[in-house]
């Protein structure tokens, strides 16, 4: 499900050019995947408890795999997002929670951090591997291939269904239509507007987007979403008052260590987003790396995602959870540091090597214990809804990671180029007042060699043509800075957000100099 991203993410021009669409039908598509995805994952932690975790698990595989195929067969844009963006989301809306109760139900409390510490594993390194099998796909075969070839896997995971263990299903769980309807729409519209904060700004409206009340539709729409969230919670809680059936019972929201675990499952998507946003661009647009090779240089970061998600658990089993989620933030912000400091340097590819061994060992170490520190804050028979929580906040993390980097990126990239040309005395004074009224709505993120190409086809050669492409050089890596920076200060917040996350492992025993004194029967 995470390959699939990726893959789409490399691949947009020849998809488009494949289906009879531009690429913001492409861009159209990921976005509404995402939408249908994080808007329907609580529903699907429900639907896990109402049908039962395992064949929630199964008929999710069986819609994705459904949309998979119809993915593979696109004629145009329209088959294309009926498979891949409905589809394909409602499936992952039922198959990620039901994971979460899964592995709850299938491991003792001991065995739970390093299962999930897979799972949380292999979704991050599909986001690294899937630009090398995106552009592998799409050069040499086709980028249909990725999405038939999820069919064989999805019916090979249908296979193995029968060794997992299942608790069963709720008897009196009811699907809270009403409840369902709200947490859709709040939070449909709030991902919806973190989604489109890059193309609309965050608050003050870009030149080309639309006006709401003077500002950009962003705010209200982030607004209004949590506003039906507020009337879903309210609605959830009338529900529990007269003993009917809830999505989620905000009770839960009062349990500090799923508040705990649950933030920074947030932080740390944030974080992951954000650093795989800022990497690919400097990558292939400032180094002109192809998606193969890009694919190639971002790999060390599944060498040590992998290791610390696996070893933590195995070599350290009782390690405390709090100081292993502490280290791996601590490891996340010296990745993203020790990466400022490189691109200062301006040097080749070679220099995003160790600050992604140090990012893959802070994400492993995080996936090693939030899993389990969320489900181990409740009861098993709620892991279900946990998990439809878990999910939505990651997803939430995840755009908005995305959504801020680029954000910022574009700012800072916009304010050093314009500051820049008029600045240089290799630039016509004329020039530089026309680039400042033209690009006030943000400069654009490409190559140098696609803006050569621009500036000749504008009649614009020799040393100002020359001046502009360095211009464009320096205030890219200026943006890729700023955008770090920013993804650093909130790596420094997650280092002291983690009071909540417990300090001892799930089912350890509290040790003996905090164990209650016990009470003699006989006495008084």
């Amino acid at each position: 499900m995470t390959l699939d991203s990726s893959v789409m993410n490399v691949s947009i021009a020849t998809v488009a050019a494949d289906v009879g669409t531009d690429v913001t039908g492409i861009q159209t598509a990921i976005t509404l995947y995402t939408l249908v995805m994080a808007s329907l994952m609580i529903t699907g932690g429900k639907v896990g408890s109402i049908l039962g975790r395992k064949r929630a698990f199964s008929i999710g595989c069986v819609i994705y795999g459904a949309g998979s195929l119809t993915t593979a067969l696109a004629p145009n844009l329209a088959v294309l997002m009926l498979g891949w963006s409905l589809l394909e989301g409602i499936g992952a809306a039922l198959i990620m929670p039901a994971i979460v109760a899964l592995v709850a139900t299938n491991f003792e409390r001991s065995e739970r951090p390093r299962a999930y510490g897979l799972v949380a594993a292999s979704g991050a390194v599909a986001v690294a591997a899937g630009p090398l099998i995106g552009g592998f796909m799409t050069t040499y075969a086709s980028w249909r291939w990725v999405f038939a070839g999820e069919v064989v896997i999805v019916i090979g995971i249908l296979a193995m269904t029968g060794r997992i263990a299942d608790a069963g299903r709720d008897e009196d769980a009811r699907l809270d239509l009403v409840g369902t309807g709200l947490s859709a729409l709040g939070l449909g519209l709030v991902v919806f507007g973190i989604l489109r904060a890059g193309a609309w700004g965050f608050v003050n409206p870009k030149p080309s987007a639309p006006v709401w009340f003077g500002l950009s539709p962003v705010v209200w729409l982030v607004l209004a979403g949590g506003l039906v969230l507020f009337g879903f919670l309210v609605w959830e809680r009338r529900r529990v008052q007269t003993g009917q059936s809830v999505l989620v019972d905000p009770a839960m929201l009062r349990n500090a260590q799923l508040r705990g675990g649950l933030s920074a499952f947030m932080l740390q998507f944030l974080l992951q987003a954000g650093l795989f946003f800022c990497v690919p661009l400097y990558l292939s647009v400032a180094l002109g790396l192809s998606a193969i090779e890009t694919g190639v240089r971002i790999l060390p970061l599944s060498v040590t995602l992998l290791l610390a998600a696996v070893g933590i658990p195995r070599v350290f089993p009782r390690a405390s959870p709090r100081l292993v989620s502490r280290l791996g933030f601590v490891a996340l912000l010296a990745g993203i540091v020790s990466l400022m400091a490189a691109l200062e340097l301006g040097a080749g590819p070679e220099v995003v090597t160790v600050p992604l061994l140090l990012a893959g060992l802070g994400i492993g170490a995080l996936a090693s214990q939030l899993g389990a520190v969320t489900v181990s804050s409740v009861p098993d028979e709620q892991s279900p809804e946990v998990g439809g929580l878990q999910n939505t906040f990651t997803n939430l993390g995840a755009s908005i990671g995305t959504a801020l980097a680029g954000a910022v990126l574009i700012s800072a990239l916009t304010s050093s180029f314009l500051a820049g040309i008029e600045d240089n005395p290799d630039i016509p004074q004329s020039l530089s007042s026309q680039a400042q009224v033209q690009l006030a709505g943000g400069v654009q993120f490409i190559p140098d060699s696609a803006l050569e190409s621009a500036l000749a086809d504008a009649g614009i050669t020799g040393d100002t043509a020359d001046a502009i492409v360095e211009e464009n050089s320096e205030s890219r890596l200026a943006g890729l800075r700023a955008a770090l920076a920013v993804l650093a200060v909130l790596a420094l917040v997650a280092v002291f957000s983690v009071g909540a996350v417990p300090s001892r492992q799930p089912g350890e025993a509290d040790p003996p100099w905090q164990r209650p004194e016990p009470v003699d029967a006989d006495a008084g």
